[in-house]
């Protein structure tokens, strides 16, 4: 009767919670993706069963339609998983090898003195510049182009830097790889993935995304400027093996069965995916082929984000505890990163700590650890102190409060940095910045921290400066003036304030940026932006 009433017990425990980890889950994305507003789709599943499905906000906000868990979405750069495993499941057949050089398949590439193969491509390390970060590319993102097309677009640029040096995320790859699988195949590559992967998987809502075909459930993309706008129109074409696929979340967590049960390739093909990239020098970089490897406190991950006009994406699995979290947005505004890995840590009982300090520090120690570290990667780090808060702030990046857990361990305002000062008796020497898996230590300087000194301005003269500067197409910074206050807002971006510091000259104290006023040849002015060592240069075009 014991053994009964304890398993009763357990039975009865269950459930609650279920119904427990549900409420929080809930409460955390109805916080994020509001009533009336662009939204969500979320699922978790563990043990092969999805255990949380739930919609939020709306799916199209002009006809009214709320958002529901069917809904597709263009899922951006996760895309990159179903090319890579395109490419192994060629490699298995024998019609083509992860050493083959990119000339193999695009005989007219020029190499710049490098051999880049198609393991660099896959991995991010080609050196190959990624089309998504030139301005002639904004120029054509309208157009419907062929593969060769877009090739032509990039080939001939510089190279960033010999394969396998460096790694730097990479689309321009990502799109070599789908011409490759053409190719290699003999069939166009959104026919590859239909006949191999999605009909045979029983995808039946994931398609290579076109934006003429009418898609049953599609959920529209929005942006956000003053108000939510519709997405900037993009080919599908241009994004490609890079970005293109649409799907569900329902769809998505099917591919992550089929690749868990090794249906499409070996285990130990996928095994290749799923290993971080060893650079020439031997250091390692969290990235396979198609997946990041990551962390939730301390559990391994296999992970890929995406981000496209109008959606943004993220996909996670644990596969100690088998846990799979997705969560896709129909905002580019709105990043679900945080959120799902929030969420998975709360699913496997690990949960992240809430961004609040648990103990008070004596006001002496927490002026001691203000100041100026410099870092194994290369970075600085202030630390400052604003009456009883603690701030960090990367040079070039923004500013943001950290929270003492103990005395030595800080978190921050949001994302998932860790801040570690090290204490040698008694005294600052150092401290070790933990990002998920990426861990850099620093030591403290005598370094004095740079500081900018405001100074006071006639809101006349602050008028002169309003009006809407153009930085790139689609990209524009709007300057008002406001009760005395020069505000600035870039699109999709919050509003900040900016401070003077010369008549001509001002800062952000949020983040480590300037904005200086040049005047142009109507007799009014243009801007430059200064930012982590580049000067960007925007025109007034209002």
């Amino acid at each position: 009767m014991r053994h009964f009433l304890l398993f009763f017990l357990c039975l009865l425990f269950i459930p609650a919670f279920s119904q427990n980890l549900s409420a929080e889950l809930d409460a955390m994305l109805q916080a994020k993706y509001k009533a009336g507003e662009p939204g969500a789709v979320a699922l978790v599943a563990k043990g092969g069963k999805a255990i949380y499905r739930q919609a939020f906000g709306m799916a199209d906000m002009e006809n009214n339609v709320a958002m529901r868990p069917e809904h597709v979405f263009e899922i951006g750069s996760i895309t990159k998983q179903f090319t890579a495993v395109s490419i192994l499941m060629l490699m298995e057949q024998g019609k083509l090898k992860l050493d083959d050089p990119v000339t193999k398949f695009i005989p007219d590439y020029p190499m710049q003195g490098s051999t880049i193969t198609i393991h660099h491509l896959l991995t991010h390390t080609s050196g190959i510049k990624s089309y998504t970060s030139l301005e002639k590319w904004t120029k054509v993102w309208r157009q419907d182009m062929k593969p060769m097309e877009m090739i032509d677009l990039f080939k001939n640029e510089p190279m960033e830097f010999a394969p396998g040096e460096k790694w730097n995320y990479n689309n321009s790859a990502y799109f070599m790889l789908g011409y490759i699988i053409e190719k290699a195949s003999g069939i166009p590559y959104p026919e590859f993935l239909e006949k191999n992967i999605f009909t045979p998987l029983g995808m039946k809502n994931t398609y290579y995304g076109s934006q003429s075909k009418i898609i049953k459930n599609r959920a529209q993309g929005y942006q956000k400027q003053e108000d939510y706008v519709r997405a900037e129109y993009l080919s599908l074409t241009q994004p490609y093996s890079a970005g293109s696929i649409m799907s569900t979340v329902d769809d998505l967590y099917s591919w992550q069965l089929a690749i868990n049960a090794n249906k499409l390739v070996k285990k130990e093909t996928i095994q290749l995916a799923h290993t971080p990239v060893k650079l020439n020098d031997g250091k390692v970089q969290e990235y396979g082929y198609g997946w990041g490897i990551g962390e939730v406190n301390g559990s391994p991950t296999t992970e890929h984000s995406g981000g496209i006009f109008g959606f943004l994406t993220n996909a996670i699995y644990l596969p100690k505890e088998d846990v799979f979290v997705a969560v896709f947005a129909n905002c580019d505004c709105s990043d679900p990163g945080e959120t799902s890995r929030r969420m998975a840590g709360k699913v496997i009982g690990k949960p992240y700590p809430d961004p609040v300090a648990k103990i008070k520090l004596d006001p002496g120690y927490a002026q001691s650890l203000t100041g100026v570290y410099e870092f194994e990667d290369g970075t600085t780090r202030y630390i400052t102190l604003e009456g009883d808060q603690l701030y960090s702030q990367r040079s070039g990046s923004s500013k943001f409060k950290i929270f003492p857990q103990d005395k030595t361990t800080f978190s921050y305002e949001s994302g998932f940095t860790i801040l570690l000062f090290e204490l040698e008796k008694g005294e600052v020497k150092g401290a070790t910045v933990k990002n998920r898996a990426a861990i850099t230590k620093g030591v403290k300087t005598n370094k004095p921290i740079p500081s900018r000194v405001e100074i006071p301005m006639d809101p006349s003269l602050l008028r002169q400066y309003a009006g809407t500067y153009e930085i790139q197409p689609g990209l524009n910074l709007v300057i008002t003036e406001e009760d005395g206050h020069l505000m600035s807002q870039a699109t999709g971006q919050a509003k900040i304030e900016l401070f003077a510091e010369a008549p001509t000259k001002f800062f952000l104290k949020v983040v480590d940026a300037q904005v200086e006023f040049v005047p142009n040849a109507s007799g009014k002015f243009d801007v430059v932006l200064h930012q982590a060592g580049q000067v960007v240069p925007g025109k007034r075009v209002m």
